[in-house]
């Protein structure tokens, strides 16, 4: 695990209400943003992520599936943009699968961190996904971050 101080990053994205077993609801919509951005000649500021805004892992979850840009821009219909906040952020890598994640994420929140979370709301908690499916289709051989927003001392 590392801490890291990260600065504010515009992103695109679409939100929406899944489920675990209706989750590609909302990761199926990565390709459309990244269409959207290479039409209009967007830079891509980073990976791709998921942000999880409220969590329930036995019912319904808040998340947007989003692109980080370095600006702004205007969009349409039920895409939007944003802006990951600033401050310290507590992070851990994954080799593999994305089916681990899941312990990768029971580990780092078991650290005794003050994280910005309030309930089932998170501040910023995200997933970020540095391996191209199409370069690299073998889940077991993607990176992955995940990264959780701290409180401000």
């Amino acid at each position: 695990m590392k801490i890291e101080t990260r600065p504010e990053q515009p992103y695109v994205a679409v939100r929406g209400t899944v489920t675990m077993t209706t989750f590609s609801k909302i990761a199926d919509r990565l390709p459309e943003l990244f269409g959207l951005l290479n039409a209009r000649g967007v830079p891509i500021a980073g990976a791709p992520f998921f942000r999880y805004l409220v969590i329930d892992m036995e019912g319904d979850i808040e998340v947007e599936a989003g692109i980080p840009i370095t600006e702004p821009i205007e969009v349409d219909g039920d895409l939007f943009c944003s802006t990951l906040p600033a401050g310290q952020y507590a992070t851990e890598t994954h080799h593999g699968h994305p089916d681990g994640l899941v312990a990768v994420w029971d580990e780092l929140l078991s650290q005794d961190l003050d994280f910005d979370v309030s309930g089932r709301v998170w501040g910023c908690r995200t997933e970020s996904y540095f391996t191209h499916p199409m370069v690299e289709p073998d889940l077991n051989n993607w990176d992955t971050e995940v990264a959780v927003r701290l409180n401000m001392p």
